[in-house]
């Protein structure tokens, strides 16, 4: 994934990740590689969305499209609906969500996540205060939420420090791109996982970057699939 620019705020107010010297200099302290990429690409802004409840939903919405997708189907539930609450999105049809591009698959998870939410079964602000495994463990209980959109959930909303996603296709493209690997196995992504934490999320919104152009001249050293002379087509993807 890389992450879409389109936030919800209840004060009207962009909110971004926040980091800062701290742990851009440790990062930069702990990878040559790294530490030239900061450089490169300077502060990344990337906006959050601090209401947990429209934070999974975006999440939702954001799994397994392109991040052009994602920004058009959140800007247009954004515009229509204003607060995203669990209220407001239970007191709409199938058909009403879906009409913003969503599938019904996920409007269904979407529409009990809400429901549970809002009749106090599922409570989604006793998140805040588990460690980041449990948070995982706890949203898994909810249909259609894997440990992806926990992490994003966890980045994005709770604005944890620490997270980085093996499976988000973005960041392992970002790392091919950043240590000219072929491909990223889960031994050596908890190499990379271990060199950057406790700033995981702060490595995250570089190798995003990377991963989204913001280095002109860097490549990604996937090796190319055979096409057994058919051509396969790009859907755009970065997400899992």
């Amino acid at each position: 994934m890389i992450p879409t620019n389109i936030s919800v705020s209840n004060n009207g107010m962009e909110q971004y990740f926040p980091y800062g010297e701290k742990e851009v200099a440790y990062l930069k302290s702990r990878d040559k590689r790294l530490a030239e990429v900061i450089d490169k690409v300077g502060m990344v802004k990337r906006r959050v969305i601090p209401d947990l409840f429209a934070a999974l939903v975006h999440s939702i919405v954001g799994q397994q499209i392109s991040t052009k997708a994602h920004e058009t189907i959140w800007r247009k539930m954004a515009d229509a609906l204003g607060e995203i609450t669990p209220e407001v999105v239970s007191s709409l049809s199938r058909e009403t969500l879906q009409a913003f591009g969503i599938t019904f698959k996920k409007v269904d998870y979407i529409r009990a996540a809400a429901q549970r939410i809002a009749s106090g079964e599922f409570d989604i602000h006793a998140l805040r205060t588990m460690d980041d495994a449990d948070v995982c463990t706890r949203l898994s209980e909810l249909d259609g939420i894997g440990v992806w959109s926990a992490e994003m959930l966890m980045l994005f909303s709770m604005q944890r420090p620490d997270v980085l996603s093996y499976g988000d296709l973005a960041i392992q493209r970002g790392l091919r791109m950043v240590y000219h690997h072929r491909k990223i196995d889960r031994k050596l992504f908890e190499k990379y996982r271990r060199r950057f934490s406790p700033y995981c999320s702060v490595a995250s919104l570089y190798l995003w970057a990377v991963a989204g152009g913001a280095i002109e001249g860097m490549k990604d050293y996937a090796p190319r699939e055979k096409s057994n002379g058919r051509k396969r087509k790009n859907t755009g993807t970065s997400k899992s």
